[in-house]
């Protein structure tokens, strides 16, 4: 793993929150995009090096949308860069964490992306990033 690629916070209300961060920030989101595959809606901070992604639910069954209605908004992942995802889910299987999609899949911000269940890292969502390069 390279570093932190960005963190994830659940938020209910993506229009109220990016106000909200963009004030905390003092500059605005940079990006707006939906994954429909995932049920949500995104945003991206730039802060420094690092980046901040806003999530809301878009459905009512989505991970996002479980996520608040158990714990509220908050912290909900922390990503991290790696090179090469499938040999970097290979290595961490054979580590005993328990990784939720085998195959990576397309998530937000152009990355392919995986996650390690919670109850494998300490109760801690890890996504893992690799940048699409096409």
């Amino acid at each position: 793993m390279n570093k932190i690629e960005h963190i994830g916070i659940a938020v209910k209300n993506l229009e109220e929150s990016n106000i909200l961060f963009g004030k905390l920030f003092g500059k605005p989101h940079y990006k707006v995009e939906t994954v429909e595959s995932e049920g949500v809606n995104t945003s991206f901070f730039q802060v420094g090096e690092n980046k901040i992604e806003l999530l809301e639910a878009t459905k009512d069954d989505s991970p996002i949308a479980k996520f608040i209605d158990r714990k509220g908004e908050g912290i909900h992942h922390i990503a991290f860069d790696v090179d090469d995802i499938d040999s970097e889910i290979t290595r961490l299987k054979a580590e005993g964490f328990i990784v939720l999609n085998d195959t990576p899949k397309r998530g937000a911000d152009n990355k392919l992306v995986a996650f390690l269940h919670p109850k494998s890292s300490n109760g801690v969502l890890i996504e893992l990033c690799q940048e699409i390069k096409e």
